[in-house]
């Protein structure tokens, strides 16, 4: 090594630092604290660690879900109901179901009680059993047709005012009008918006 006289020996820390380190915060190639942070937060496993208790809080979120969307029918806020309920098409079906009067509507407590009263009539006279499922048939088959004629002319004001996405197979329109048409009134979910009948949909 050559002697240079005109070098000044390094006294302070400057000195006695070596040249190829660098400070914790000038190193390159390594996020800064807090982008490392944030990118440790955004981590998520593919695995749960805890796969019971994932799945029972997965289900205790489904069920509060549900009992939110339930609340929500039984109220009538429409928001907050599920999205199938809250399609259009589905308001306007309701709403035309709720304000006519449907022969279905009856059909469950009517048929209980013809069911019950053919069972005590016919042990003492055996030969009514046949008037009272005839009886039975009889106001199934006013249903059926009270359905078809309700269905029908729904249909045309669905397609008239939503298309015919409004009836298509994928809608289940039909179904979902007359599931609800067999139904007592204050029974149905969602809860009819008016009180009474006669409040047609625009």
């Amino acid at each position: 090594m050559t002697w240079n006289p005109f070098k000044k020996n390094g006294t302070g820390d400057e000195a006695q630092k070596p040249l190829t380190e660098a400070e914790p915060g000038e190193r390159k190639g390594r996020p800064t604290p807090k982008r490392r942070l944030a990118e440790e937060r955004n981590l998520r496993p593919l695995v749960p660690k805890d796969r019971k208790a994932e799945a029972k809080e997965s289900r205790r979120r489904m069920r509060e879900r549900e009992n939110r969307q339930y609340d929500a029918m039984r109220s009538g806020d429409i928001a907050h109901m599920p999205k199938a309920e809250r399609l259009p098409w589905r308001i306007y079906i309701r709403d035309y179901v709720d304000a006519r009067f449907n022969i279905g509507e009856f059909f469950i407590p009517v048929a209980f009680a013809i069911l019950i009263l053919s069972m005590l009539v016919t042990i003492k006279w055996p030969a009514l059993s046949i008037p009272m499922m005839l009886l039975m048939y009889a106001y199934l088959i006013a249903v059926i047709i009270d359905v078809v004629v309700m269905w029908h002319g729904l249909r045309k004001k669905l397609v008239a005012k939503y298309g015919e996405a409004a009836v298509g197979k994928g809608s289940r329109s039909g179904s979902y009008a007359w599931s609800r048409a067999i139904q007592m009134r204050r029974w149905r979910l969602p809860k009819p918006r008016s009180p009474k009948r006669g409040q047609w949909p625009k």
